[in-house]
């Protein structure tokens, strides 16, 4: 299954990708970042299908999908 890896401590919390998601599994975290930012985050991976559209959006490459083995 698809898995969204988040490098929270680069996150500015633009949420372009939390409109990007067709599925609203990402959102802004309810906690903050070392410089003040509520990160964004995947509330529930198992409804990831790998789109990428959180990625392709974010502009500063905060966000990666990674597959597991035999995929």
């Amino acid at each position: 299954m698809p898995r969204p890896v988040f490098n929270e401590e680069r996150c500015k919390g633009c949420e372009l990708c939390t409109v990007a998601c067709p599925h609203k599994i990402v959102v802004l975290a309810n906690r903050f970042n070392s410089k003040g930012y509520r990160p964004a985050t995947c509330i529930d991976e198992s409804k990831c299908v790998g789109c990428a559209l959180c990625a392709k959006t974010c502009p500063d490459v905060v966000i990666e999908i990674h597959k597991d083995k035999g995929e």
